[in-house]
């Protein structure tokens, strides 16, 4: 990432503590005891939800209270060990800070594992998880009520981060608090791929359509694709550092650069796996040369940089100058930091030794 975002807390995190609540406090011990409606007394808030779908009339409330019910009853075949191995799967996968950064005492569960643990479980979770992020469940007055709606829990957020782009690319604008709309929110750990967490708001963050809907999809930062796993940012890290990023041009004609002719790379002192899974995911080393190739990105820098020297009675390596100090100091601006480096780039093959 380029930066990253700032965690903001808001009541819809309440979701996921009553799913906390149904997981532990239910379904692990579902053994001790047969299923009832008494088991929510412990919380009233939960059981006054429980019970507003139980007498209401809606699909999703319905769902959600016959899903608790039938998870019920696969946790009630479950020996002690089994319900310590799901309590250790459930708590690593809602620890999405650790798991990003691969620590070996965090092993994910995904629905593939779980399928081998339990098929019959493993899709009553699967189907159930799914939909708990989204309007079926989500917007329906007894839930809305008590945790608010995302579309506030996105205008807060956005209070908060304001730099306007996308912080997986920083080639998009993300809506911000002037706009009527907002952006999708992304399951950084994919929810078809890992259970437990699609109602996380920590595994959950605003993301441009193009990285989202384009790029990403379901791929995985937490596997390279071959069984391995590897570290990727956490969105809601605080030691972010923009990853140094440099450029080389194979050719100095300007006006028939190929992405053959960039060579692109992404570096950190301190984070490379990282870096290098950040690039894979979003599939950046080809957007970026596209970026740079583009007649209104790159081709324009370039002539911009003539253009102002010409104005302003300076030679193109002093109008260069001034630009690159401008990058540097507002590196998200005008795509800054890529503008930067692949105009120096064009300086190293003498694009602007003309007087």
């Amino acid at each position: 990432m380029l930066f990253s975002y700032t965690y903001v807390p808001h009541s819809m995190e309440k979701m996921q503590k009553y799913i906390d609540y149904i997981f532990y406090v239910l379904w692990c011990k579902a053994p001790s005891r047969p299923y009832s409606m008494n088991l929510f007394s412990g919380w009233k808030e939960l059981k006054s939800i429980i019970n507003a779908f139980h007498y209401g009339d809606t699909q999703g409330g319905d769902f959600f209270n016959s899903k608790i019910e039938s998870i019920y009853q696969h946790f009630l075949g479950f020996n002690d060990a089994q319900i310590e191995q799901l309590k250790e799967w459930y708590k690593a996968n809602n620890n999405i800070e650790q798991l990003c950064d691969n620590n070996p005492a965090v092993v994910p569960v995904t629905y593939q594992q779980l399928e081998l643990f339990n098929k019959p479980l493993s899709d009553e979770i699967k189907s159930f998880f799914k939909k708990l992020y989204g309007d079926d469940i989500l917007a329906l007055k007894a839930v809305r009520d008590k945790i608010g709606k995302i579309d506030d829990h996105y205008d807060q957020f956005m209070h908060t981060n304001t730099k306007g782009k996308c912080p997986f690319c920083g080639l998009s604008d993300v809506k911000g608090v002037h706009h009527s709309k907002r952006e999708a929110y992304d399951h950084y750990l994919p929810k078809g791929i890992y259970p437990f967490n699609s109602i996380n708001f920590y595994n959950l963050a605003p993301m441009c359509n193009e990285c989202n809907s384009s790029y990403k999809l379901a791929k995985d930062p937490l596997n390279d694709g071959i069984g391995d796993r590897r570290r990727s940012f956490y969105v809601y890290s605080n030691i972010i550092n923009i990853p140094y990023v440099a450029i080389t041009l194979a050719s100095n004609d300007i006006n028939n650069l190929t992405p053959t002719d960039i060579n692109l790379s992404m570096t950190s002192a301190t984070h490379q796996e990282h870096v290098d899974t950040w690039m894979d995911v979003y599939g950046l080393d080809e957007r970026y040369k596209a970026k740079c190739i583009s007649e209104t990105d790159g081709k324009y820098w370039y002539t911009q940089i003539l253009e102002e020297a010409g104005n302003y009675g300076k030679t193109p390596k002093e109008a260069l100058g001034i630009r690159k100090t401008q990058a540097t100091k507002y590196p998200f601006s005008d795509t800054n930091f890529l503008r930067k480096p692949f105009l120096e780039a064009c300086e190293s093959v003498g694009l602007f030794d003309a007087s």
